[in-house]
């Protein structure tokens, strides 16, 4: 059920269905809440499991009826408190093994419900936003089983606008279509297009202990960096396609997590595409108020940009800090923050250097952007070297070929990204140009009706037919 299985598929369009019944916005609060009970119990199968997540739930909650009541500076510990919770119940290496719990506990969906408590502990305390957050509606939002194992996270006023509101959001034939093509698109990605590269992955990864030539280890070299972002896309995309599409039926819009990540020409406009509602939240919450005060400390105009830099670094090695636990993801951290931070003074320099039009014209020539979204490509799948391996897995890939050949296989990824990124970019501009009565082939109702059909028919063989377990969702990991 934590997975995009053919079980949670169903499970989520049964809830769907019964949330249909009616459109009272009691009705569907009373089908979601039991939905994500019974959701979190297939998870847990022990009740015990959960008590700390129950208490992460409760300090959070704590924390905002007192901020609701007019206890602000509350705020000073309030906060302080939810993240070391978090940190301890994630068993962060950092604290002292000793401190931590020695019982099974339920972790699973807690880094997403971490921001989401967070994310109403901030919000209480603006006296623009004057509002009471029961406890029933406290749970749903942060319980909510679309969005518990991986996402996306959404704002809570957006949750309960729809939630709440006494005429929910249509759901029409045609809404129902496409959400129903979602989910076909969602799941073929995750169980049949995912799986199909990670055996490349794992077929890599084993050549290179392998006493092979030179040149077929460069190969599964090459193979090994450059399939693993495209899983990830896969498996991530995949799963939150599914759930997106399962909460539209329910009536609730979730935001959307991914717009053609692999199309940026840039590593900053990568994360504008990529786990949007991640980037989106920490440059809310940590970018834009640390720059704020950095500024009011720092008023000089000269000094500003560099300021930014610095606040670019700090979001995203947080960013890789959230992922996991080790010494590998801090070190993850690193690379996220560094590759913003320095693709930051990358466009400052040549702002200065250019003049402000001279870097727009650069910026808009495709020759530069087919290069830079290859860049921008190998340097993400460089830096996830350190999301899916440890330090023992790095170094024997390192010494199975070397200085010299690692780096010619990384100039490899660059050149063969750019070409292939750029033949796609073009292939898809020169399809949805074909058009009949004023629309797109590819995006009419009886292409997409095919395009779903097929993907169906795929998955079927391959998850029914074939009996392949539906593998895990990455992201259910953190």
């Amino acid at each position: 059920m934590d997975s995009a299985s053919f079980q949670f598929v169903m499970f989520g369009l049964a809830a769907a269905l019964v949330a249909s019944f009616r459109r009272s916005n009691v009705w569907r609060s009373i089908v979601l809440m039991l939905g994500s009970v019974i959701f979190l119990g297939l998870l847990a199968h022990n009740m015990v499991v959960l008590l700390p997540l129950i208490g992460f739930l409760l300090i959070g909650y704590s924390g905002l009826l007192l901020i609701e009541h007019g206890w602000i500076r509350s705020m000073v510990w309030e906060i302080p408190a939810v993240i070391f919770v978090y940190i301890w119940l994630k068993k962060y290496t950092f604290l002292p093994a000793g401190m931590f719990l020695h019982v099974p506990y339920f972790t699973l969906g807690l880094s997403y419900i971490f921001f989401r408590v967070l994310h109403v502990l901030i919000e209480a305390k603006d006296s623009r936003v004057k509002r009471h957050i029961g406890l029933g509606a406290y749970l749903l939002y942060t319980l909510n089983f679309t969005t518990f194992v991986s996402g996306p996270i959404q704002r809570y006023e957006e949750f309960a606008r729809d939630q709440f509101a006494a005429e929910p959001p249509p759901l029409g034939a045609r809404v129902v279509g496409l959400q129903l093509e979602r989910i076909v698109r969602g799941f073929f990605k995750v169980n049949v297009l995912a799986m199909l590269i990670d055996i490349v992955r794992i077929e890599a990864l084993a050549q290179l202990d392998l006493p092979l030539p030179i040149s077929l280890k460069l190969y599964a070299a090459f193979k090994l960096a450059i399939v693993y972002p495209l899983f990830l896309y896969a498996n991530f995309s995949g799963y939150i396609d599914i759930v997106i599409a399962i909460a539209r039926l329910m009536r609730i819009r979730l935001p959307e997590n991914f717009n053609r990540p692999f199309s940026a020409s840039s590593f900053i406009d990568f994360w504008n595409r990529w786990h949007i509602t991640l980037s989106t939240w920490l440059k809310t919450y940590v970018y834009n108020p640390l720059l704020v005060a950095l500024m009011r400390r720092i008023p000089s105009l000269s000094v500003q940009p560099l300021l930014g830099v610095f606040c670019f670094f700090v979001t995203f090695f947080l960013i890789g800090l959230w992922h996991g636990r080790t010494s590998e993801f801090i070190f993850f951290g690193v690379l996220q923050g560094g590759g913003v931070a320095i693709n930051k003074l990358w466009q400052l320099g040549l702002t200065g250097g250019l003049g402000r039009k001279g870097y727009k014209m650069l910026a808009g020539n495709p020759i530069y952007i087919a290069f830079g979204r290859g860049l921008t490509f190998s340097w993400f799948a460089f830096t996830l070297v350190w999301f899916w391996s440890n330090w023992g897995q790095i170094l024997r890939a390192f010494h199975a070929l070397g200085v010299v050949p690692w780096l010619e296989v990384w100039l490899a990824v660059w050149l063969c990204a750019t070409a292939a990124l750029a033949a796609w970019e073009g292939l898809r501009a020169a399809l949805l140009s074909i058009k009949t009565s004023g629309e797109s082939v590819l995006t009419s109702r009886y292409a997409r009706v095919v395009y779903a059909s097929a993907l169906g028919l795929a998955a079927f063989i391959v998850t029914v037919l074939l009996n392949q377990p539906a593998p895990g969702i990455v992201y259910r990991a953190f």
